[in-house]
């Protein structure tokens, strides 16, 4: 049996701009896609803390250091300029896969600053990152 898991998650970043007037996509600083292990081109589910709304897009390449998280395209309805997101990343896998796996969860400051990243372990499970 195959099993969608969650892959990798960027935990309340801030989108720094929505361009209406693009090809779709979101675009995400390379530091903080090369932490969460997101590709380029792969799906990116985008959760919307701010507003509620929910949506599916791919995600593009921003320049490293720049804590760019960009929404753009027919997206751009849906996120605007400090909206505050979750975007994860999901993957297939058989029951043996998911026994050794551990999703990558990357965490923020609210100012797009990485404040900690674990491998498997929610902060709110771990008294030491809770805080």
């Amino acid at each position: 049996m195959q099993l969608t898991m969650l892959k990798s998650k960027l935990h309340r970043v801030i989108v720094s701009h929505a361009e209406l007037d693009y090809e779709g996509s979101c675009a995400i600083d390379t530091d903080f896609m090369k932490a969460a292990n997101i590709r380029p081109f792969e799906q990116l589910h985008i959760y919307n803390i701010t507003n509620g709304e929910r949506f599916t897009t791919y995600a593009i390449v921003a320049p490293a250091g720049s804590k760019t998280i960009g929404v753009n395209g027919a997206a751009a309805h849906k996120a605007k300029a400090g909206d505050m997101l979750i975007i994860c990343t999901y993957a297939e896998m058989s029951e043996l896969e998911v026994a050794n796996f551990q999703p990558a969860l990357v965490y923020f400051d609210g100012k797009n600053n990485l404040s900690h990243q674990t491998l498997g372990t929610l902060a709110q499970d771990n008294p030491a990152l809770a805080a």
